[in-house]
């Protein structure tokens, strides 16, 4: 029996439109190492669930030459599909249509589908790669993307946004993933900037590349505003997978818990000499991460970027949390600029989607230095502050070793709502280092001292005998308790249920102004 003509038409339109723009442009992509449109969204999403919508569409642009140049989805592929069972929306930019630029007929298809993420309460996708806006269609061009920039924003704190970069990002284009949740950029092949290498020789007359202007390394290690380097546009794929699964489909549900196989029990003796007696000398947080998370897995979050603090998601007894530590291996821990933004907008993501706050402290406080405070720490450092004191979801803070001044206040203290705060015995908690306070305390004295070195030391010991132990604090309830390090992940886990229907609110407001 033949096929009927109508349904035999569906099928070539279909097949038609997952041609992009033609075997020629396909194959450029190809010699180019990257994947095409469909191919990216069938490895992200579990086999077999992709559904594509308004895979017809096309633009109406007769101006300049386009009117012979249109081509079926219109340069970007749209639809909806699971990760490990659960509905997400995604969008990929097709590269070989155009450039993948943006007219009105691809923002529609962006629009609609954020419309119907908003709609039904699940994340959503961007797989970016795009030579920007349509020149040929002008304003209307602009017009699509502030349609999208404002469905972003209304988007954010509601659904997860993840944009993944996988070829340029250029211009006004960069701004929808500014304003979503993660970004993550493919080594080699991805670039964002607002205005390219040609324009800023132009302008400010420097000599710059593609790499170093908007490439990877440059906006992983430097700018931070990519959250995840990949190696490959796979390896892109793949962490998205990942993140998602760390992640509530909305913020009103609850963070996902898995099932577990790690023992909710086991303790970890080697944590109990992994700080070293020397106060000054560092140790790796990772170490203390990975040995109280389940199986030791930990999804790092902008680890390339101010690497003085450690963010990421992880799970206790199959709950997933998020993490933030103080990394004394790396600028012993302190507290800057860019440590302060990194971890307010992640302790900010995480209490937007119901996701409990893990803090392990180690802080000798914030970096000193002109350059700091001309580059406004006190505005950056407030940001954290902010953001800890606004959280109502589950916070239990871990103090690990040093914890002095207004970083001890800005890393999840009691005093900001911390639901249970814990100290290993080495914790030392005090307005500033041994060192400082004598300088202070008794300057005349050490003026006046014979031996004013050995006056300073006898004067630094009494100082640390006091405060270098957490049982001041402990005294003060500003500590619930002190616990061996051993212990710390029973006793987090322990924490985590008997907070698991917490309920708290901030008063009633618009939005807070957070010090920007």
């Amino acid at each position: 029996m033949s096929l009927d003509p109508k349904i035999q038409k569906l099928r070539e339109l279909k097949d038609q439109a997952t041609q992009g723009g033609g075997e020629a442009r396909i194959k450029a992509q190809k010699e180019r190492g990257k994947l095409t449109a469909h191919e990216r969204v069938e490895i992200l999403l579990d086999e077999g669930s992709f559904r594509e919508i308004d895979a017809f569409v096309t633009h109406r642009t007769t101006d300049f030459g386009l009117a012979d140049k249109t081509f079926l989805g219109d340069g970007v592929v749209t639809g909806y599909g699971t990760i490990d069972g659960r509905l997400v929306y995604v969008f990929a930019q097709d590269f070989t249509v155009l450039g993948g630029s943006l007219g009105r007929a691809q923002a529609n298809k962006i629009v609609k589908l954020q419309d119907l993420a908003l709609k039904n309460g699940a994340p959503i996708i961007g797989l970016e790669d795009s030579g920007g806006a349509r020149i040929q269609e002008g304003v209307v061009s602009l017009g699509g993307y502030s349609d999208i920039f404002l469905r972003n924003t209304l988007s954010s704190g509601v659904i997860p946004q993840i944009s993944s970069i996988m070829g340029p990002c250029a211009g006004g284009a960069v701004y929808s993933p500014a304003i979503t949740d993660f970004i993550i950029m493919t080594r080699d092949s991805s670039y964002m900037f607002l205005t390219g290498p040609d324009v800023v020789k132009s302008v400010t007359h420097e000599e710059v590349t593609f790499e170093e202007l908007g490439g990877t390394s440059t906006h992983s290690e430097i700018s931070g505003v990519a959250h995840f380097a990949a190696d490959s546009e796979a390896h892109a794929l793949f962490l998205i997978r990942k993140l998602i699964s760390y992640l509530p489909r909305n913020n009103m549900e609850d963070a996902p818990i898995v099932p577990c196989d790690d023992d909710p029990l086991r303790t970890e003796s080697r944590l109990d000499t992994l700080v070293p007696d020397n106060p000054n000398k560092p140790y790796d947080m990772h170490e203390v991460i990975t040995a109280i998370v389940d199986a030791g897995e930990f999804l790092e979050v902008h680890e390339h970027y101010a690497r003085n603090i450690i963010v990421g998601f992880a799970r206790l007894n199959g709950q997933s949390v998020g993490i933030v530590a103080n990394q004394p291996a790396v600028l012993a821990g302190v507290l800057d600029i860019d440590a302060s933004k990194k971890a307010a907008r992640f302790v900010r993501f995480c209490d937007c989607f119901n996701i409990p706050i893990i803090t392990l402290e180690d802080v000798p406080g914030f970096l000193p230095g002109v350059t700091q405070e001309h580059g406004g720490i006190i505005i950056h450092g407030a940001k954290l502050l902010y953001a800890y004191a606004e959280a109502t979801v589950p916070k239990i803070t871990v103090i690990t070793r040093k914890a002095y001044g207004g970083a001890y206040c800005v890393m999840s203290s009691k005093h900001l709502r911390g639901d249970i705060n814990l100290a290993w015995p080495a914790a030392e908690i005090a307005v500033m280092g041994p060192e400082g306070a004598i300088n202070v305390l008794y300057r005349r004295e050490l003026a006046s001292a014979e031996d004013p070195e050995a006056a300073r030391a006898e004067l630094v010991q009494e100082y640390r005998d006091k405060f270098a132990n957490p049982y001041v604090a402990a005294s003060w309830g500003y500590l619930d308790d002190v616990i061996e390090p051993s212990e710390t992940r029973p006793r987090l886990i322990n924490a985590l249920e008997m907070l698991k229907n917490k309920r708290d609110e901030n008063p009633p407001k618009k939005h807070g102004n957070i010090p920007l």
